[in-house]
């Protein structure tokens, strides 16, 4: 069992890039708890695939209702014994909505976001994984959900620029930048165990991922 440093950890990246697999990794090396986000309750979620303009509004607005209750349901930090790993933050909301939403639904979409952001609490620590589009068209297309096998490349792409210029601002917590091309943590056990010390210590403000030896 490996000693954390961190009481709260979230664990953020676009879609496809490992988050949950590294959340439930994270728990089980740190003797920790897995708190999972549960996006697939969403009732827009397919039709929004299909046409994202007719219903962005509804499936951003349900996930961020969704996202703020799961939230206020989080166990407390254990200050004594096992982090909380959480494979998302709430202010993942923001920026799907900054990709999703024309500027009026965006307005009237921030205008609630900011009563409710301010009642919950920031994690400890955000690791941040990275990965390129083409990388994460390649895993979302081997884990063969029905309703994303339509994702476009460029729908990809803005997130990917979304994500980044987000964490590059992020201020709330230390931001630790994984570059998953470069890293396989599910198949290779030294690459997790790098991983897992890594994240384990101290970090200040924005900082990336040093692999050792590999």
């Amino acid at each position: 069992m490996i000693k954390c440093s961190y009481h709260y950890i979230a664990i953020e990246g676009v879609i496809g890039v490992g988050k949950t697999t590294l959340s439930k990794l994270l728990a089980d090396r740190y003797g920790g708890r897995c708190f999972l986000e549960d996006f697939e309750s969403n009732p827009f979620i397919v039709d929004f695939y299909k046409s994202q303009k007719e219903y962005a509004f509804k499936t951003q607005l349900f996930f961020m209702i969704s996202r703020f209750k799961q939230h206020l349901e989080l166990p407390l930090p254990d200050l004594f014994h096992s982090p909380l790993i959480v494979d998302y933050i709430f202010q993942k909301d923001r920026i799907f909505a900054t990709v999703n939403l024309d500027d009026n639904e965006l307005d009237l979409y921030n205008t609630v976001c900011d009563v409710l952001e301010p009642k919950l609490r920031a994690p400890d620590l955000v690791v941040y994984l990275q990965a390129s589009t083409n990388h994460l068209l390649d895993r979302i297309k081997k884990r063969g959900r029905t309703y994303e096998k339509n994702m476009s490349h460029e729908y990809l792409e803005a997130l990917n620029n979304a994500y980044n210029d987000f964490f590059f601002h992020y201020t709330h917590a230390p931001v630790f930048i994984v570059n998953t091309d470069e890293i396989n943590f599910v198949e290779s056990p030294d690459h997790l165990d790098d991983l897992v010390i890594k994240i384990a210590q101290p970090h200040r403000g924005i900082e990336f991922y040093s692999p050792r030896g590999i």
